[in-house]
């Protein structure tokens, strides 16, 4: 079972690397990372130029916790992260899925962000 693990890892760590090496974010088009673990999900909006991150949502934020970690949650995380680009004047971002495939969560993700008006 731990090799099986290690291997799911090492195959998601070097799909990252592979994606990681085609997109960057920039001040006028950030990027937006996403993560999920078997409790949370979480989704920044980085800018690599300055190495800082813009804006984040996390399911471990206290007015979150309330969103559930499935597809439907996942999606309204998108919509709360949506918001609050909307708030900074942020419409565009580069998605990057960490290397995790697209579907389910970071598919549902991506679609509620896309909802709330971001375009990527």
């Amino acid at each position: 079972m731990l090799k099986k693990m290690v291997e799911k890892d090492r195959k998601r760590l070097k799909r990252k690397i592979h994606i990681r090496k085609g997109i960057s974010g920039t001040p006028e088009r950030p990027r937006m990372s996403v993560t999920r673990s078997n409790r949370a999900l979480s989704v920044q909006i980085i800018d690599d130029t300055q190495g800082h991150t813009l804006v984040s949502a996390s399911t471990l934020e206290k007015d979150l916790r309330t969103i559930k970690r499935n597809v439907e949650g996942a999606g309204q995380l998108g919509e709360v992260l949506g918001k609050r680009l909307l708030e900074r004047n942020i419409t565009t971002v580069v998605f990057d899925r960490n290397g995790y495939l697209y579907h389910g969560l970071v598919k549902a993700m991506a679609d509620g962000a896309r909802k709330a008006g971001i375009r990527f």
